[in-house]
């Protein structure tokens, strides 16, 4: 019989610094937020990354963000993007999303196409938001980037969701 452990105990308070980041990693954790795929074509064909860094900012004109990392060998290639796909991954598609985190070309043996445009798109996600870059702002390790929203597809599913790490589900309370 196999037990979880239980995850490190974080501190109640703390100021974050670098002899903490992990701490602070961890409190961030705690927040649960659904799970995207940002696709972008790329000098070297298509490109795709794994990303919880994904918010709305205006409904007029539709605006979104996302946040890649500065460290990513990928950051490039998406803060110069001009055209982007942002997909909200249902909870079927675990698996897309891991192979996207480790592998930026991960695209062998899932469902999607090109756009007109040239941009991947990732069929059977719960939203996709094809977008034009609008900004790029930095922000310390990480880059914001906002997008205008040019087209929509969505669908009915359960959500993919990641927490403290894990991927999983949504129960409702």
């Amino acid at each position: 019989m196999s037990r979880e452990m239980p995850p490190l105990p974080l501190p109640d308070s703390f100021e974050p610094s670098e002899g903490n980041a992990s701490a602070l990693r961890g409190a961030l954790g705690r927040f649960a937020t659904g799970i995207t795929v940002i696709t972008c074509d790329s000098a070297l064909g298509p490109l795709g990354i794994t990303a919880n860094s994904f918010a709305s900012v205006s409904l007029d004109p539709p605006l979104v963000l996302w946040s890649p990392a500065k460290a990513s060998k990928r950051y490039d290639a998406f803060v110069t993007a001009k055209r982007y796909a942002i997909h909200v991954m249902s909870a079927e598609q675990a698996d897309i999303c891991g192979g996207f985190a480790s592998n930026g070309h991960a695209f062998e043996g899932y469902d999607w196409h090109a756009c007109a445009q040239g941009v991947p798109l990732i069929a059977h996600c719960l939203s996709r938001f094809e977008c034009t870059q609008e900004a790029v702002h930095d922000a310390g390790d990480h880059s914001i980037i906002v997008g205008r929203v040019t087209r929509v597809s969505t669908k009915a599913a359960d959500p993919l969701m990641f927490y403290s790490g894990k991927y999983g589900g949504f129960k409702e309370a």
